[in-house]
């Protein structure tokens, strides 16, 4: 039995890409390399300026709340979050807190750990603006305001989640129902992602509640789930050390940060009195009521979600539970493999050549699906080939790893390089009779009863033909022709 219980609760930020401007302005909501390149007025807080909610962005959250199986607000309302920093210009951030109610609270997310359904529940998601970037350069600082005002959806979990793994696979899951159902694009790489961690230990013994748990120790602004993981296994192994040496519970409270060079979380500051926000209702923002028939419309727009094409794929597909996990990891994927087997691929068929050869393509040049020359309908035409026997499947697989690095349709390679089978009976027949010629002895093994010499005479024939006679029509053609001898 372990010796101490892990209790790790996550503060998940994801912006909300898919809107064209930003939360409380008209400035564009898009990823731009160019620093300060889609900001407006309000966005640098301005005298005289006034926020305007961008309705879009509330139906996007509210949607992520229903997803969660949150209870959404009567009214929505907007809090000011006061404190002074370069990346907040108006001195404040817009957000929102438990009470009033933000989009949602009390939900949870069911989602599979190393084969285990796990469960973890949410406390809070609320809807807000994102501060600004900065870079800091030793002297002096770089400050982006693209990012100022990209709506932001922040969701805080209960402390039910308990080992680095768990951490990871619920934050993939997130990101792919964000993706899924088109909130965010949430790619980490666009800083559209961001986690703070907070971790705490107790003694395996006592029962899980609030009294009973540890110091929380609050890692901040980790962006990359590789990230999350390393963090929180450092951060377990620190804490169980102090446990040991018996200075745990003189930890304070405290913020750190995860430092990727030194692989270490390092001090920040102390937690033990909370900074005061002095949370208010922002005046310029008057509350609104949230429709039941806002609510019954998002509720329709949800598309199928991760969770529910899993259960299709092994349920109506009749594929494994691994290959559909695969297959449902990332939305690209699953959107290929649907696209394929609209073409009148089979499944399984299906699933047989992108989980192997597809996916195995892009993990070793480290790309993703978007990033292949050979779409969905050409992979279906060239499976159609194998299925009707024009080209056997070993040339098949040959001729989409060709096409994945010449990027030329596979079908024009198979035309080009000639390589569709022989199918005439004459024409096969004569290179039948020439191998049988050519093996007396494998003809009367045949004739003793060992008819696995079958597959040597058909390789010979396949040599002979460079790979074109179709096997199925040379196979036959052997067993009629022996079994001429058979008669004498």
């Amino acid at each position: 039995m372990e010796k101490y219980k892990i209790l790790i609760g996550l503060e998940m930020h994801c912006e909300i890409s898919t809107t064209n401007t930003k939360v409380f302005s008209a400035a564009e909501n898009t990823y731009s390399n160019i620093p300060n390149s889609n900001i407006r007025p309000v966005d640098m807080g301005f005298p005289g300026t006034l926020p305007v909610v961008n309705q879009e962005a509330v139906s996007k959250a509210l949607m992520a709340s229903i997803i969660l199986g949150c209870k959404q607000p009567e009214y929505m309302y907007f809090e000011r979050k006061n404190y002074f920093y370069p990346d907040l210009p108006k001195g404040y951030q817009i957000t929102q807190e438990t009470k009033p109610a933000p989009v949602g609270i009390f939900g949870k997310l069911i989602f599979d750990c190393n084969g285990e359904e796990k469960c973890v529940r949410i406390d809070n998601i609320h809807l807000e603006e994102d501060a600004a970037s900065i870079d800091h350069m030793g002297a002096y600082s770089k400050i982006d305001y693209n990012r100022s005002g990209v709506p932001l959806l922040e969701l805080v979990t209960y402390p039910d989640i308990h080992s680095a793994e768990e951490a990871v696979s619920f934050l993939e899951t997130m990101r792919n129902i964000y993706r899924y159902a088109g909130i965010s694009e949430a790619d980490s790489k666009k800083g559209q992602l961001r986690c703070d961690v907070n971790i705490s230990i107790m003694d395996a013994h006592l029962e899980e509640v609030e009294e009973n748990w540890g110091t929380k120790v609050e890692i901040k602004n980790v962006n990359s789930f590789g990230g999350v993981r390393d963090a929180i296994r450092y951060e377990i192994e620190r804490q169980i050390e102090l446990k040991e040496n018996g200075t745990y519970d003189q930890m304070p409270k405290q913020t750190r940060r995860w430092d990727e060079e030194s692989m270490t979380t390092i001090y920040m500051r102390s937690k033990e009195n909370a900074i005061d926000y002095r949370y208010f209702i922002d005046p310029n923002i008057p509350k609104f009521k949230i429709s039941k028939q806002l609510l019954d419309k998002i509720k329709k727009s949800i598309p199928i979600l991760p969770r529910e094409r899993k259960q299709k794929y092994i349920e109506e597909y009749g594929l494994s539970s691994y290959d559909a996990t695969v297959l449902v990891r990332e939305k690209e994927v699953s959107d290929y493999y649907e696209d394929v087997i609209a073409n009148q691929i089979s499944p399984k068929v299906a699933s047989n050549w992108i989980t192997t050869i597809i996916l195995g393509y892009l993990n070793k040049n480290s790309i993703d699906i978007t990033q292949i020359y050979v779409d969905a309908k050409m992979l279906s035409d060239l499976i159609h080939l194998v299925e009707k026997g024009h080209i056997s499947s070993k040339q098949g697989k040959e001729v989409l790893y060709n096409a994945l690095d010449s990027k030329i349709n596979p079908v024009i390679i198979v035309e080009k390089e000639n390589l569709r089978q022989m199918e005439g009976v004459d024409e096969i027949e004569k290179f039948v009779l020439e191998v049988l010629n050519e093996n007396e002895s494998a003809k009367e093994q045949y004739l003793q009863g060992k008819v696995n010499i079958l597959d040597f005479l058909v390789g010979q024939v396949m040599k002979k033909t460079k790979g074109k006679a179709n096997p199925s029509i040379t196979m036959e053609l052997f067993r009629k022709e022996l079994a001429k001898y058979e008669e004498e």
